[in-house]
């Protein structure tokens, strides 16, 4: 027997060995638990006469999430648990009463978390509500949204009584023909929405004697409606294909998406709990079936609001 053996250069066998490891490390999770979390700000024993703390430290590699634990006091001797969230970016701004404090984080994935950071202190002095500003809590910013009713939330601020919520459609460029401005006594308001339109929130907390800044200026796109019918393009009508069959209809100008429905030769069945089918290109390579096959399918767009438009026609096609 004549054997031969296959010599590979070193160069190659060094890349198929990083292409391995690379794999590895996507398939298995790297630990996190000797890592440590770098605080950024504020700094220890930071005093501030600001309400609306801006949390800040460095990202750790492999992390998913942090999570930010913000006390009265100390965590040796807890006044009261003032925070405790998780959120995946190194940054969180949060409104505090005047008081001390102190805070902490620590980064996590799926199999494991490191160590908390050592505390730093904080310190919140009391001021006048003119200087504080209200944060705005939900909806996001830029959210575009299918639903008429929307519930606004921001944060309570301290020394307030009350706050004023204001809305507009030309970016509170005309006070005198703000879309809404209401006195609410806390941090929650429901709105409907009069129209397809976009829209822009404020909100500014006030008490008898002061008024405080206007917060930041969030957006909202409302939007119900649905996107036009796709036109399909191929296979045509009642044709007879190979597989892979390939699937094609139109671009719709304001999808983002495009359900697909097939169906089988009673086309009303579903033709697996795979269907319908989310895709964002306009077309689909669909490999089942079995020679003399009738196969039925349809396409609808959705926008992103998640409004979905009416179906395309149905059409058919037979394996052969």
């Amino acid at each position: 027997m004549n054997l031969r053996l296959k010599l590979y250069p070193l160069s190659a066998l060094l890349m198929i060995g990083i292409a391995f490891l690379a794999s590895c490390d996507a398939i298995i999770e790297p630990s996190i638990s000797k890592k440590q979390v770098i605080l950024e700000a504020p700094a220890d024993q930071y005093q501030s006469s600001s309400y609306s703390i801006n949390f800040w430290w460095d990202e750790v590699e492999h992390a998913l999430s942090y999570r930010l634990q913000v006390v009265s006091q100390s965590f040796a001797s807890p006044g009261g648990l003032v925070l405790d969230t998780v959120v995946t970016k190194n940054r969180f701004s949060f409104t505090l009463d005047p008081g001390k404090y102190q805070w902490r984080v620590l980064a996590q994935n799926g199999s494991s978390q490191t160590a908390f950071a050592n505390p730093r202190d904080l310190e919140v002095e009391a001021s006048s509500i003119k200087l504080q500003t209200v944060q705005l809590n939900s909806p996001a910013n830029n959210l575009i949204t299918n639903q008429s009713v929307q519930t606004f939330q921001w944060g309570s601020l301290f020394g307030a009584t009350k706050y004023r919520f204001e809305i507009d459609t030309n970016n509170f460029s005309n006070e005198s023909t703000i879309l809404s401005n209401q006195i609410i006594p806390g941090q929650q308001l429901n709105y409907t929405f009069p129209k397809d339109q976009s829209y822009q929130w404020r909100v500014r907390a006030e008490n008898d004697t002061a008024q405080s800044r206007w917060s930041a200026i969030n957006s909202i796109i409302y939007d119900h409606t649905p996107p036009a019918v796709p036109a399909l393009v191929s296979p045509t009508n009642g044709q007879t294909v190979s597989l892979p069959v390939t699937l094609q209809w139109g671009a719709v100008t304001t999808a983002v998406r495009y359900k697909l429905y097939v169906f089988k030769s009673d086309s009303t069945s579903l033709y697996n709990t795979s269907f319908p089918l989310s895709v964002t290109t306009t077309s689909y390579s669909f490999n089942l079936g079995s020679p003399g096959d009738k196969i039925y399918w349809k396409v609808s767009a959705l926008d992103a609001a998640g409004n979905e438009g009416q179906a395309s026609e149905l059409r058919s096609f037979v394996l052969q």
